[in-house]
Formats: structure tokens, C-alpha cells, sequence
């Protein structure tokens, strides 16, 4: 049972994730998911800033424990299944920056959509 919760804990990690870096641009699409990509960028910025603990992360541990799995490294989930998989280990620090730097470009672009779409019904 603790291994099922394991999963969907990483699975919903992951998925977190890849709104980060995409609900800008998704948020071109369906407008109204712009709030939810706000508030989900102003938790990666305070998590990866103000170095606080992602509950998600404390979840697996949880559960990895109850299921008598091996423990999550201290350095936490993107330590573990991101970095060195996805992107080289080493590119730790220059990540976030591009992230952050995707998130400004799709917020920007929808700025710009929002504003020719107000001037459209003017």
C-alpha cells in the first residue's frame, strides 16, 4: 500500500514540475489557468530560494519508510530522479535559471495576448 502511495507521490512530483515549466504557455490556450501557474511558480521560486522543504518530498519519505524502502538521498526528488536523468547533474545551478527564464517568456507572451486581445474589443 505505502509503495502504491510512493508512486503517485513521484508521479504527481513530476507532474508538478512539468506545469511549472509549460503552464505559462498552456495558460495561452485556456486563459483562466494563468492564476494557477502563478501560484505554483511563486511555490518553485520560494522552494528553490528559500531553500523550504517541498511537502511532496517529505510525502515519499514518509511513505518510503512505512514501505521499508530505500530512503530518498538527503538532496531530495530532483537529486534523485531529475538531475543526472534529465539534464546532467552539473547543470544543478544553470536549471532553475532556465526555468524561471521559460516562465518570463511565456508570461511576457501572454501579456502580449492579453493585451492585443483587449484592444481587439475595444
Amino acid at each position: 500500500m505505502y509503495q502504491i502511495v510512493v508512486a503517485l507521490v513521484v508521479a504527481g512530483h513530476v507532474a508538478f514540475l512539468c506545469y511549472l515549466v509549460v503552464g505559462g504557455f498552456i495558460a495561452l490556450r485556456w486563459r483562466r489557468t494563468i492564476w494557477l501557474h502563478v501560484s505554483a511558480t511563486l511555490w518553485g521560486i520560494a522552494i528553490t530560494i528559500g531553500k523550504l522543504g517541498c511537502p511532496l518530498t517529505w510525502l515519499e519519505r514518509w511513505g518510503r519508510a512505512k514501505a521499508r524502502m530505500a530512503p530518498l538521498p538527503p538532496q531530495g526528488f530532483i537529486a534523485n530522479y531529475i538531475a543526472g536523468v534529465v539534464y546532467p547533474a552539473g547543470w544543478a545551478s544553470v536549471v532553475p535559471v532556465v526555468v524561471f527564464a521559460l516562465i518570463a517568456v511565456s508570461w511576457v507572451l501572454y501579456g502580449r495576448r492579453r493585451r492585443i486581445t483587449a484592444s481587439d474589443e475595444l
